[in-house]
């Protein structure tokens, strides 16, 4: 019952942030376009509910020319590749606001799982486990309040199966004021290849170098 309800929640909050925050929507736009050369917007393909794939939309932070399915913590020089004004708005999370328009379109929920890349195979197949691709990924999530960046997949995949097992109201209001904490303390954010994700980062690039080749 919560499930239909919850998407009846996610369609409404969408609207009203859209209606409360367009200007500065629009005034976050003209910096982007002011700082560097690009689009306004960045889209990505991802993994949505039954591992369907869709593509997710976010302010640009990043030049035009960094590689596009690559996690950027997973990068060996990720200031090179981030721009001015993309290093507030991920620092601030605003670049996630656009995935409001996801949203709208069914494509995701305010909290939920993580949206992995497509290519993402290790932590998709992690997911599988506990039911994870399942429901529709999230703005935020369980995982994104309790380590984020910083987690192994094995733990990532271990927290969205917390999630779904115990999803529900109270866990939502959970997962969405642990967000507003965590954006505030700047919590879990790794731009670059740090030793707290070990053997697993060093698996995963080479997993995700292969894909360009």
């Amino acid at each position: 019952m919560y499930i239909n309800a919850k998407r009846i929640i996610d369609v409404l909050l969408a609207f009203v942030g859209i209606l409360l925050l367009w200007p500065f929507l629009i005034i976050i736009a003209l910096f982007i376009k002011l700082d560097s050369k690009g689009p306004i917007f960045f889209r990505q393909k991802r993994i949505g509910k039954g591992k369907s794939t869709f593509y997710i939309l976010k302010f640009r932070t990043m030049k035009v020319d960094t590689p596009n399915d690559m996690p950027t913590h997973l990068l060996e020089d990720p200031d090179f590749f981030i721009t001015s004004v993309g290093k507030i708005l991920r620092k601030t999370s605003l670049d996630e606001f656009p995935q409001i328009f996801n949203i709208l379109k069914g494509e995701m929920s305010i909290i939920g799982p993580r949206p992995a890349l497509w290519n993402q195979k290790d932590l998709i197949q992690e997911r599988d486990k506990y039911g994870a691709n399942d429901v529709y990924p999230g703005l935020t999530g369980w995982a994104q309040i309790n380590g984020r960046d910083e987690l192994p997949i094995e733990i990532k995949a271990k927290l969205d199966g917390e999630y779904v097992k115990k999803i529900g109201v109270f866990m939502d209001i959970k997962c969405f004021f642990g967000t507003i904490i965590s954006v505030i303390k700047s919590e879990g954010v790794v731009e670059g290849k740090t030793l707290q994700a070990g053997e697993e980062v060093a698996s995963t690039t080479e997993q995700r170098e292969k894909s360009y080749k």
